[in-house]
């Protein structure tokens, strides 16, 4: 096989791979217009409904009414709690979180602005409620029991308590529980059972949200935004926005394990119920039109609560950045100090090639432990891997500086043999034989590396840690694109380099598009992050040096052995 085909070849095998994301955005057709009343569950049936199977000791409860799950009015009154971490403001209409700023992360755009996660903007709340006779939902208007509204000194939690309008003698009252440093807010929904009958409810908690891409995110670097459910069944499914609004979501509904989140670049909010108790997961689309929402949630059981008795119900909410740090850390089981969360630190996407790019994230955070420096960690991470594989590199770079002495040689056989394939390339390979050149040689062990650089992309693209971090001089946010283009053009002119130092294919038409390579690559990164564009040009710089180095030696020790002949 042709050596150079073969590279030209791996080098748009790898581009496709890289861009195959971006690319669809351009080839996705319109989304189907969504059913206007009709829930989506797994099976494409009718709306949710809490299953017998989900409350063992009661009987089956009426299907949640067509107002619980539709979208919530933002009017009104609403409560501000300040955290060390962020600013959440609950509506006292259905006890809503319908704002919720993260204090450490800067709006996309505007960036004297901290980031609202939760807002009007993107219609983004999470809402609980009760499915039974006479309970509140989220349309309810709760009454604000008075408390503290921010951390004091030497608190390590705060309370908001929401209290609903009686019925019946059942009084129904919302906790809110905010930890110091946490992004995990517990949200607990109590009955008190006054009357004379008992009470048995369904809770249900959800996030509702529209269905456009977040502000900023690069036109060439696609990422998931939409709703997710895990459980140990089907592990992580993703589940696209026009699935949901034309009915075709397919996922588990039932289970006594799992969680359901939205998920968007960086950041992520998720309905995590204990383990081991039964819980009903559901998605629907909520209106059509120019500006469509989608709601996904769970519905678990609430014991009976029989007359003069009280029960609850508790499912925490983690809506923060996707720090891979804590995500593991909800995952462990309660023993260990987490909430048995299994699953959780996959909305971190990596990818196909997750096995790889997890460790190689491990890497990243170690060493950005020893610097302090994301960019310098990026660097030093990619001199890691480089040195890594530089015996693989080595043999490739010896056979491109074998092949580069022989081109001429391949050329004057191509012009000897332009009328016969065959014996071209029996010539070729006599040739081959002769000087000991595999013609694999040099696309092979590239070919190996090729897995770790995707790999390396990919947690490089979905690591929120590296979001507003700054590397040196003009780069402020290495998850933005370099704004004098300064990598970018550096990483051209270091793929130009490269071209030169490999040996010119023989075939005139492969010579021009090798050298048109630099300049597409180059074309395309012009907006992609600046860390991933670092790791690209250190990448080029260490390896134009190895290659030049390798390059040089066997040139001097041909032209020695050529000196000893004569």
């Amino acid at each position: 096989m042709d050596n150079r085909r073969l590279l030209l070849l791996l080098i748009f095998s790898f581009s496709l791979v890289m861009l195959w994301d971006a690319w669809q955005k351009y080839n996705q057709p319109p989304p189907v217009a969504p059913v206007a009343t009709t829930a989506v569950n797994g099976t494409g049936t009718a709306a949710p409904q809490p299953s017998t199977s989900l409350h063992t000791a009661a009987p089956v409860v009426p299907g949640a009414p067509a107002d619980i799950l539709a979208p919530a009015a933002r009017k009104g009154e609403t409560v501000t709690i300040r955290t060390d971490l962020f600013v959440a403001e609950i509506s006292v209409q259905g006890g809503d979180i319908v704002r919720l700023v993260l204090d450490d992360y800067k709006d996309t755009e505007a960036k004297s602005k901290d980031f609202a996660f939760f807002d009007a903007r993107h219609k983004y709340v999470a809402q609980s409620g009760l499915i039974g006779d006479g309970l509140p939902n989220h349309k309810t208007v709760f009454t604000v029991v008075p408390g503290n509204r921010e951390f004091g000194a030497d608190d390590k939690t705060l309370q908001l308590r929401l209290e609903a309008p009686s019925s019946n003698g059942v009084k129904v009252t919302k906790i809110y529980t905010f930890t110091r440093g946490s992004y995990l807010i517990d949200v607990t929904q109590e009955i008190d059972n006054g009357g004379d009958k008992e009470v048995a409810a369904h809770a249900y908690y959800q996030l509702q949200r529209d269905t456009r891409k977040p502000e900023g995110e690069s036109r060439m670097v696609s990422t998931f935004t939409g709703p997710a459910v895990y459980t140990e069944q089907e592990k992580y499914q993703k589940i696209s926005f026009s699935d949901v609004e034309s009915g075709k979501a397919k996922f588990v509904t039932q289970a006594d394990n799992g969680w359901i989140a939205m998920v968007q670049h960086y950041f992520v909010a998720a309905w995590l119920p204990p383990e081991k108790l039964p819980r009903e997961f559901y998605m629907r689309a909520l209106n059509g039109g120019a500006d469509p929402t989608v709601t996904a949630g769970v519905i678990v059981p609430v014991p009976v609560v029989a007359a003069g008795a009280r029960a609850s119900s508790s499912v925490p909410l983690y809506a923060g950045p996707q720090l891979q740090s804590r995500l593991d850390h909800l995952a462990l089981p309660k023993a260990e100090g987490g909430i048995g969360a299994q699953g959780l630190p996959l909305v971190v996407d990596y990818g196909w090639l997750t096995i790889v790019a997890a460790p190689i994230f491990w890497c990243l955070q170690a060493i950005h432990k020893l610097v302090g420096n994301w960019g310098w960690s990026i660097v030093l991470l990619t001199v890691g891997i480089k040195l890594l594989f530089f015996p693989l590199s080595a043999a490739s770079y010896k056979s491109m500086a074998k092949m580069r002495q022989v081109t001429p040689r391949l050329v004057a056989l191509k012009e000897r043999h332009a009328g016969d394939r065959q014996k071209l390339n029996q010539e070729m390979m006599e040739l081959y034989k002769r000087e000991k050149i595999n013609p694999l040689g040099g696309c092979l062990p590239i070919a190996v590396q090729i897995p770790v650089f995707i790999a390396l992309y990919w947690a490089l693209l979905g690591a929120v840690e590296i979001r507003d971090a700054p590397w040196i001089l003009w780069i402020t946010d290495l998850s933005a694109s370099d704004p004098y283009y300064v990598l970018p053009v550096l990483m051209v002119l270091t793929m130009l380099i490269q071209t030169r130092l490999n040996p010119t294919p023989p075939d005139p038409i492969q010579a021009k598009v090798m050298m048109m390579m630099p300049f597409i690559f180059g074309a395309m990164f012009f907006f992609f992050p600046a860390g991933l564009v670092l790791y690209w040009v250190v990448n080029n710089t260490l390896s134009i040096a190895q290659q030049w180095q390798i390059t040089r030696m066997m040139e001097g020790g041909k032209k020695a052995a050529n000196d000893a002949k004569a």
